[in-house]
């Protein structure tokens, strides 16, 4: 028998099935943004909200949706989430709502978001729906933190914007593009390198 509720789906999406780490999806993001950690959790915060709440409305709507127009009545939901987030920041916290810019939007075609829509929340129940966009979005929030703190100390000497070392030379590739990408690459090899070592005990 099916569990009404099944914790495996919270569980999977902040490790096992990291968004970032495993299924490599939302990159866009994660690459623009995670050079400060104020605007990285910004926009987990955002991910989490949207995430969630398109996942909650897809699955109490699959049922009732035609299958050939799934997938624009999913972008609708996604984006009525969206313009609820970007209402939101741009009057309680301008400055980040600023600095995510154009990405912040594009959540909408987010391949995390949209993905989490078609393949999890349309064949799944309220319930589980919900673990598993919570999950996904917290699994999505947390990589992105680390990767942004890492990014923003090596690149900048700084964390939160407060500075941490005097006298400091840092790493500008850190602050760069191919600087996400080495922190991501690092993180993947940790993740498997952790996972290798769960198998062989």
């Amino acid at each position: 028998m099916k569990k009404i509720i099944d914790f495996k789906f919270f569980l999977n999406g902040i490790w096992k099935e990291n968004p970032i780490l495993f299924i490599m999806l939302g990159l866009c993001p994660v690459l623009a943004v995670s050079g400060s950690v104020r605007d990285a959790l910004g926009m987990g915060i955002a991910v989490i909200f949207v995430l969630t709440g398109s996942n909650l409305v897809v699955s109490l709507i699959r049922k009732i949706v035609p299958s050939h127009v799934r997938i624009p009545v999913y972008i609708v939901v996604i984006a009525t989430f969206v313009t609820i987030t970007d209402y939101t920041l741009a009057a309680y916290s301008p400055q980040i709502h600023k600095n995510l810019g154009v990405y912040l939007p594009l959540i909408v075609v987010n391949c995390i978001i949209l993905g989490r829509a078609e393949g999890f929340a349309s064949k799944n129940n309220i319930f589980n729906s919900i673990l598993d966009g919570l999950g996904m979005g917290i699994g999505f929030t947390l990589i992105i933190f680390v990767i942004s703190s890492i990014r923003e100390i090596l690149g900048n000497g700084t964390f939160m914007g407060k500075i941490l070392f005097t006298n400091f030379n840092p790493f500008l590739i850190m602050i760069m593009p191919p600087g996400a990408f080495l922190v991501i690459g690092l993180l993947i090899a940790l993740k498997q390198k952790i996972e290798k070592g769960k198998k062989i005990c």
